[in-house]
């Protein structure tokens, strides 16, 4: 791995720093195209890559039909779908579980509205480790189904997500188990950089002029930020793009603090959108990406649940992409982010599709992995004959 000389805060959240240079970055042309072709710009120790799965590597997307539709000629689309459990949370899930991996650690924890949870439950299961979740009670059955189907462990908490968090992170704390919350392990942060670098390698060593980003929790935006700024530090880039990140009309926190107005309760009720993905009340590193944003020359957009309905079928219709609500929010704040100045149609923009839909075959849900609670001590009771 590169030299990893320090870490350092953005809006109070933390990352790591290499020793700096255009040699951390290959130039031969990728004979496996995984984000472990960028090792020496990761946390990862000399050695073999022990995660069994390959990660990354996912297209970039030309789609000429929806150039043509959105009267954008240098429309790219970043297809993160075609991860194994088909989302951009497995590149997370990657890292965090190889460095288990490599300290011995047998059990890996966090809490998710969805899709970060199946990455985690899959990725364990394909490690050889045990996969403890946390999700609230809304969380949608096929990914319960999905969770429980690769073996984990699956607590759902009444009081929400931001409850849940909470709950696994001081699992982790009380058990010494990996802690994949997005936000609270820099590595989440490290691994999904790993798509700024991919960007750049596929528009022939060239930044795009602007990055659309679905925000929750707010990890991917500066994740992407992170990556972008590394190269600029190596010397590869000369400028970084400009971020717009996205959020659901009725679960709009970041946007609300971008504008510095309060958020009314309507537009905070994780419950009420479509985007389950990014329906987030209180984003883990919120003040990360309006910091992110502002330092990039960027903005924030908030948009309809008809707006993110739309977005997936023209995805579909026009790029041949399928994308959940939550993963076709890059698309769906494209118009309005244009309408306001944000973005220019003939500039280069790339979206990130962060998701698509995965349903569960086979058996249902394992109701016997699958436990609802309120506080930290019945979850050590649930699992006393299994830690």
């Amino acid at each position: 791995m590169g030299s990893v000389t320090g870490s350092v805060h953005l809006a109070g959240c933390e990352w790591l720093q290499y020793d700096y240079g255009s040699a951390l970055m290959a130039r031969d042309q990728p004979g496996s195209f995984t984000m472990w072709r960028y090792r020496e710009l990761l946390p990862v120790p000399d050695g073999p890559v022990r995660y069994p799965v390959p990660i990354g590597g996912t297209p970039l997307l030309p789609a000429p039909a929806l150039r043509q539709t959105l009267g954008t000629p240098h429309l790219w689309i970043k297809d993160e779908t075609r991860n194994p459990t088909a989302s951009n949370k497995d590149r997370a899930t990657a890292l965090v579980i190889e460095d288990g991996l490599r300290r011995g650690v047998d059990t890996i924890t966090t809490a998710s509205t969805g899709n970060a949870a199946v990455a985690t439950s899959f990725g364990a299961a394909a490690a050889g480790m045990r996969a403890v979740i946390f999700v609230s009670t809304d969380c949608q059955p096929e990914k319960l189904a999905l969770m429980t189907q690769a073996g984990a462990w699956v607590f759902q908490v009444r009081e929400g997500y931001a409850a849940a968090v909470d709950l696994s992170r001081a699992a982790a704390r009380t058990f010494g188990w990996l802690d994949r919350n997005t936000g609270a392990n820099p590595f989440t942060i490290e691994a999904k950089k790993t798509v700024a670098f991919e960007v750049w390698e596929q528009l022939g060593r060239w930044l795009p002029d602007v990055m659309f980003v679905p925000v929750g929790d707010g990890t991917t935006l500066v994740a992407l930020y992170k990556g972008f700024a590394e190269l600029v530090s190596c010397g590869l880039a000369a400028r970084q793009p400009r971020l717009i990140g996205v959020q659901a009309e009725r679960c709009q926190p970041l946007v609300w603090a971008w504008l510095g107005a309060p958020a009314r309760q309507a537009e905070l009720d994780p419950g009420a959108t479509v985007a389950d993905g990014i329906a987030v009340e209180r984003p883990a590193i919120g003040d990360a990406v309006l910091d992110a944003v502002r330092r990039g020359g960027g903005g924030m957009v908030a948009v309809t649940d008809g707006a993110l309905l739309s977005a997936v079928a023209m995805l579909a219709g026009r790029a041949g992409v399928g994308a959940e609500p939550a993963g076709a929010a890059a698309l769906a704040g494209l118009e309005s982010a244009v309408e306001r100045g944000l973005a220019d149609r003939s500039e280069t923009v790339v979206l990130l599709v962060t998701g698509r839909e995965v349903k569960a075959s086979g058996a249902p849900t394992y109701p016997g992995r699958v436990t609802v609670v309120e506080r930290f001590d019945e979850v050590e009771r649930a699992l006393a004959g299994d830690c």
